[in-house]
């Protein structure tokens, strides 16, 4: 009586199938890898060339590094930290000095901000005239605390003690527009035209 081989199990045959493609390979423990996806690959490449053009003519000068960290949370809304190692290396930049320069200063961040800040004042001058409600009203309607980001990455909420503008109260600032003697409704309206003018942009 013959005798036949018996079929690779599905587990074998799926390997088979993976590792017969030219995308894949298996290490000589037998670990199966996989390229790289080239979608990630195109977003890393885009974001280092960002970095480059930035970096342009400053190769060396330590004291460009609060210019190019401005430069950086403008481009990529937060300060990547495998980027910062690149600066550290490139302007000459001890990398705990870069690290304690990003985190020291309320511009920066190392987490992803959205395209759109809005930081409203918590001041004692602020807070007597209403501040409170505004920091409520634009946590209502953005759905989100102080210190978070939409999920849609439009627009991130901080509170600060005070920007220094007192007699100004109650202040609210987005993108970098101070708006003095806010009320929340005139925040809402605000906060509304935003939204419909990214949605026009898109």
């Amino acid at each position: 009586m013959s005798s036949t081989k018996p079929n690779a199990s599905p587990a074998t045959n799926t390997r088979n199938r993976i590792t017969s493609s030219p995308k894949a390979r298996l290490t000589s423990q037998g670990e199966l890898t996989l390229p790289t996806s080239n979608i990630l690959s195109e977003e890393k490449n885009t974001e280092l060339s960002k970095l480059e053009a930035i970096l342009e003519d400053k190769e060396s000068r330590s004291d460009q590094l609060i210019e190019v960290l401005q430069d950086m949370q403008t481009q990529f809304h937060c300060l990547p930290e495998d980027e910062l190692r690149i600066v550290a290396e490139r302007l000459g930049v001890p990398q705990i000095e870069v690290f304690r320069v990003a985190k020291f200063y309320k511009a920066f961040s190392l987490t992803p901000r959205g395209r759109h800040l809005l930081t409203i004042c918590m001041g004692t001058a602020c807070h007597v005239r209403g501040a409170p409600k505004l920091l409520d009203t634009a946590a209502g309607q953005l759905n989100v605390s102080p210190g978070e980001t939409t999920a849609d990455r439009g627009f991130t909420l901080e509170r600060v003690n005070c920007l220094g503008c007192c007699a100004l109260g109650p202040v609210a600032v987005l993108d970098g527009v101070y708006r003095d003697h806010i009320t929340p409704g005139t925040l809402h309206k605000l906060i509304n035209a935003v939204r419909k003018r990214d949605k026009k942009g898109m």
